[in-house]
């Protein structure tokens, strides 16, 4: 884990932090840390002049004309980025450059590469570098893997989310440029297979767009078969837009004493004509757990939960599943 030493780079109280963002995520952050004596809200970057004003009033914050202003703050302690995807590795950057701690949504960067760097600059600065992912608080992914033991050996594995939108978003989610490759900016599909099987042997994908002008597409699908090292087969299914006339949500493994089959309100186990339901714990205020706990790792050294390698691993995985795709779905060994 990429740890800071406390003794040398401790933050008093309150921990004074910037938001470069103003969607969902950056919303749920700052109703967070305003809402703890420990952190101070004290300045914010959107992505148009419009989106930031309305996000300082809500928020009684000062806006930033420029991200790049916002991470030159000499008074700033953490920048969380949270806009779009494109720019996190070069706000990143800046952010560490100008000796701050940070908390970055998946993916760090749209190139792994880039990605490692900034890792190694964190270390190197004495700084927190932070990527959220939130799926693994989630009682969805810790209900699974509580579960995993009931069926045996597991050999196959398969992850469905698909996204029905009529008409398809004009958002920046939908513009390749912005939000990469699928399957690196929905991080999160192969991380859930990462943590539950570990190390990757091979990837191959295959991807489909449906593109309404240049770098916009109103749906894409993408399939990728993962086989781990210990023969796990995972196969991971991503799709979102107007192509799709219904959503699904679901998560199925096989093993050798049985089957479970989840879905983000529950699950069930499945032996022969058996059949028993498992809750599944709530999805809500997770990016609330996730502020906290960077607050406390901050102020008195707490654990996290994930570390910035483990979230390179899957971006290097995804970013193969990326070159597969363009080869015609040729399976591409992970090295």
């Amino acid at each position: 884990m990429t740890q800071i030493n406390i003794s040398s780079s401790f933050c008093s109280i309150p921990i004074r932090v910037g938001i470069v963002g103003t969607g969902y995520a950056a919303k749920a952050r700052a109703e967070t840390l305003k809402a703890d004596e420990r952190s101070l809200l004290v300045t914010v970057a959107g992505h148009t002049p419009e989106k930031t004003e309305a996000f300082s009033q809500t928020f009684q914050v000062e806006s930033a004309a420029s991200w790049q202003q916002l991470v030159e703050r000499k008074d700033l302690d953490l920048v969380i980025i949270s806009t779009i995807n494109r720019d996190h590795g070069a706000i990143a950057l800046a952010a560490l450059e100008n000796n701050k701690h940070i908390i970055v949504e998946y993916p760090l960067s749209l190139d792994p590469t880039e990605a490692e760097s900034l890792i190694t600059l964190a270390k190197k600065k004495n700084k927190l570098l932070h990527v959220e992912h939130i799926e693994l608080l989630g009682g969805l992914h810790n209900t699974i893997k509580e579960s995993l033991s009931k069926i045996g050996k597991i050999f196959y594995a398969r992850y469905v989310t698909i996204n029905s939108k009529q008409p398809a978003s004009q958002k920046w989610t939908y513009r390749y440029s912005l939000f990469g490759f699928p399957f690196v900016g929905a991080l999160s599909r192969f991380h859930r297979f990462t943590d539950l099987f570990g190390q990757v042997d091979t990837v191959n994908c295959q991807s489909q767009f449906w593109y309404t002008e240049v770098d916009l597409y109103k749906a894409c699908l993408c399939t990728a078969q993962l086989r781990f090292n210990n023969n796990v087969i995972g196969e991971v299914v991503y799709g979102k837009g107007e192509t799709f006339w219904h959503s699904e949500n679901t998560f199925t493994l096989y093993g050798e004493k049985g089957k479970l089959i989840f879905t983000p309100q529950q699950g069930q186990l499945l032996q022969g004509e058996k059949i028993q339901t498992i809750e599944v714990g709530a999805r809500r205020g997770l990016f609330a757990k996730d502020t906290k706990m960077v607050i406390e790792y901050l102020l008195q050294g707490t654990p996290l939960y994930i570390t910035p390698e483990a979230s390179l691993y899957t971006l290097k995985v995804a970013n193969l599943s990326q070159k597969s795709s363009h080869n015609s779905g040729k399976a591409t060994k992970f090295k």
